[in-house]
């Protein structure tokens, strides 16, 4: 495996890390008050919820909310027996899907 020079890995760490924060929203306010609704999430899940669909990790979500890791990973648990799903794409997906009908209208 190629190694790139110190220099050049620090320049692509930051892009991904720039690009992670400008991640563009998947559903809008409303979109996810529908969601957190139809599954009846706590506003903590959606929150969370939210977090996963962005791409973060748990334990970025934990440090953001300033909680513990598994904090978030028993609300992930929660969120995937509310929405019926076993994974964070399966998740993304259901909400995506579920909301569409609702962009149409």
């Amino acid at each position: 495996m190629m190694q790139l020079p110190e220099s050049q890995a620090g320049n692509i760490n930051t892009e991904v890390q720039s690009e992670q924060r400008t991640n563009p929203l998947l559903l809008d306010g409303r979109q996810w008050s529908f969601v957190q609704n139809r599954y009846n999430l706590t506003p903590r899940e959606r929150e969370i919820a939210e977090m996963i669909c962005q791409g973060l990790r748990s334990c970025n979500i934990a440090k953001t909310l300033r909680i513990k890791t598994g904090t978030v990973k028993t609300h992930t648990r929660n969120i995937y027996r509310k929405v019926r799903v076993k994974s964070k794409i399966a998740m993304l997906l259901r909400f995506v899907g579920d909301t569409r009908e609702l962009s149409v209208s």
